[in-house]
């Protein structure tokens, strides 16, 4: 098993298995084992999901780092707001970005999920600011 060690400001926020920490001091953490998490500017606060791309994201969240009661739903919901976002985009690619999510989550890899849907809320960004720029690469 390959370990992964993140290494995190003071006043970041880890969440590892649904659990919230916040971070004191500047640290470096190893983990050596298979756990859920997401820490800093890839957790999204509640009430965050302020627009149809950051719903998605915020389903996938709870779908991801959620406890077991709170997965089931979010799954459902990710899909729902999916679909909804899919119907009324004209971009082919966000769609298929849409669809590649939502086979991430399926398949049970809802990080990779959120990296994609990251990539739809660059391009509703853009679209919400008067462009039409094409979703990008953004960096995990």
């Amino acid at each position: 098993m390959s370990t992964l060690v993140l290494e995190l400001k003071a006043d970041d926020l880890l969440i590892i298995n649904g659990a919230p920490m916040r971070i004191r001091n500047k640290t470096r953490i190893e983990l050596n084992g298979a756990a859920r998490f997401l820490f800093g500017k890839q957790i999204m606060a509640p009430g965050g999901d302020t627009s149809p791309a950051r719903r998605i994201y915020y389903a996938i969240q709870t779908a991801y780092i959620g406890n077991e009661q709170e997965r089931p739903p979010a799954r459902e919901a990710a899909r729902k707001f999916c679909s909804e976002f899919a119907a009324a985009t004209t971009s082919r690619l966000a769609v298929e970005l849409l669809n590649d999510a939502m086979r991430a989550v399926d398949e049970d890899r809802c990080y990779e999920a959120l990296k994609l849907i990251r990539r739809i809320i660059v391009h509703e960004d853009a679209i919400l600011k008067g462009g039409a720029a094409p979703p990008r690469r953004v960096a995990a």
